[in-house]
């Protein structure tokens, strides 16, 4: 997977929003710092960055980081006291019938599987809100507004309802997305080998607001869809949507 650049969406004296890509880690790795992570290339131009939240490896989407230790502090505490939106827009599997839904399923980490988590009545509040903004033949695109940031949330909420992220080898059913499983007559040249439209988790960190620590005004940043999120979404539209679409490419 082919890592893309960082960018930064904003930046003043007291914080950060940047675009993070798929496969760029947020923190540093624990046991091999060299591999690059979007507080080490920030720390390296600022001299310094301070994490508020983390996205996974392989979600793409906006991040926003303290410039200043009292920064840090007071959007830490709003994304402690859930006055942080966080928006993420995730492709998942099959037709979801329900308009707007919570699934509101406590999470706790998996003792079968290291580093993966799991329903449990034992487990954490977890909350997500629910927007469906299109339905494909085989697929929707949805509006997650997450209340709480437990680790995987989204993915576990998703697959809990019977709707893991279309793209998703730990709690769904494929790790790529191919353009030969829904358009008809697709041939590959002899030879060759289907490359595919997506082959990270189809979920992407839409939008973040924030109360800005200093002036104390809302301010929201929005990423883009990266290419292959966008081309997930084309394809889609093209070959497996069974209404007029809403997206404009």
């Amino acid at each position: 997977m082919k890592q893309q650049r960082l960018e930064i969406l904003f930046e003043d004296d007291h914080i950060l929003a940047v675009a993070k890509p798929s496969g760029l880690l947020s923190t540093p790795d624990r046991w091999d710092k060299n591999i690059p992570s979007v507080k080490g290339i920030m720390a390296a131009k600022y001299g310094d960055a301070y994490m508020v939240h983390r996205l996974d490896k392989e979600t793409s989407g906006v991040m926003v980081l303290g410039k200043t230790a009292e920064a840090h502090r007071h959007l830490s505490g709003q994304f402690e006291h859930r006055t942080a939106d966080k928006i993420y827009h995730a492709v998942v599997d099959g037709i979801v019938e329900r308009d707007e839904f919570p699934i509101d399923i406590p999470i706790t980490h998996d003792a079968k599987r290291k580093g993966l988590m799991r329903p449990s009545a034992r487990g954490k509040e977890s909350l997500t809100e629910i927007k469906v903004l299109e339905r494909f033949r085989s697929a929707s695109l949805l509006q997650c507004t997450i209340r709480t940031g437990r680790t995987h949330q989204i993915r576990v909420h998703c697959s809990a309802v019977g709707h893991p992220l279309l793209v998703d080898s730990d709690y769904g059913k494929s790790g790529a997305f191919l353009l030969s499983t829904i358009k008809r007559r697709f041939n590959v040249a002899k030879g060759d080998e289907e490359r595919p439209i997506i082959d990270r988790l189809s979920l992407h960190s839409t939008s973040i607001a924030i109360t800005h620590p200093v002036s104390e005004e809302r301010v929201s940043f929005t990423a883009p869809y990266p290419r292959d999120f966008a081309a997930l979404i084309q394809v889609l539209t093209k070959y497996s949507a069974p209404y007029t679409s809403k997206f404009d490419f």
